[in-house]
């Protein structure tokens, strides 16, 4: 099984980048399965259904969110009726949408599941290592594989959530920073590991922003409303080999 990965997909550059990019990538790779963070793809904060549309329409499968999942009130009319289209699974009982999800093509069947750190972020989650046991216990004869991501700050709460994984699923890709990490590995038990994936968007702003808004926050203090950039366009990701025992046999960055 080849799982390719793409990192979060920021504002009208991101989705138009991926569409641009995304049919060669899978000439390469012949991915079985395409999942994309779009928590920041509709103008850079939330999802809407039609930036979900189009992402779905450039060939990906599953969709995941982050801190920015209720950024546009139009995800509570879209989440539940989205079967892919997941957000953090550690959101407490009772909020709409759900936190993981199982895709089949081919005979192969992709489990995924998303989850927020706790670690300098601003949402007060229940406890993603909990979480964890229990969507891999529910996910257990469901799927062949499992690929978690894992929308956090803090590099070494990543890492540890990946050891902590690591023999029960097949990779574990961090999001949210939005600058691609050099440290993509294999786990002694054969978990994949990145800490983050990188922002598919903006390659001249400031993790996506326009450079001049983000300069007058930090100058001035003042409220500031951040646009993306304008300029080149980047696609961020990463690609995982799957064994036929649901572990990682490769990973790849990819950085275009």
């Amino acid at each position: 099984m080849i799982i390719l990965f793409i990192g979060d997909i920021f504002g009208q550059p991101g989705r138009d980048v991926l569409a641009a990019r995304l049919p060669a990538l899978r000439e390469q790779y012949r991915p079985d399965f395409i999942v994309a963070n779009g928590e920041n793809a509709a103008a850079g904060r939330g999802i809407t259904f039609a930036t979900a549309d189009e992402i779905y329409r450039a060939g990906v499968d599953v969709i995941t969110l982050g801190n920015h999942t209720w950024s546009r009130k139009e995800i509570l009319n879209l989440i539940d009726s989205q079967p892919k289209l997941i957000r953090p699974a550690n959101y407490p009982k009772g909020v709409p949408g759900k936190g993981r999800t199982v895709v089949e093509k081919n005979g192969l069947r992709l489990g995924v599941v998303n989850l927020m750190g706790r670690v300098y972020m601003d949402v007060p989650l229940d406890d993603p290592f909990q979480t964890i046991d229990r969507e891999l216990q529910a996910l257990r004869g469901q799927s062949d594989a499992v690929l978690i991501d894992f929308h956090a700050e803090a590099t070494s709460e990543k890492l540890a959530l990946a050891m902590y994984v690591d023999g029960r699923a097949a990779a574990v890709i961090g999001t949210h920073t939005h600058v691609q990490t050099a440290d993509e590995r294999l786990l002694p038990k054969r978990t994949a590991f990145l800490t983050d994936s990188g922002m598919t968007g903006p390659a001249d702003g400031i993790i996506g922003v326009d450079a001049k808004s983000v300069l007058k926050k930090f100058t001035t203090s003042m409220p500031v409303q951040f646009e993306p950039a304008e300029g080149r366009a980047q696609l961020c990701g990463v690609v995982v080999t799957v064994r036929p025992d649901g572990l990682a046999e490769r990973i790849e960055r990819i950085s275009l």
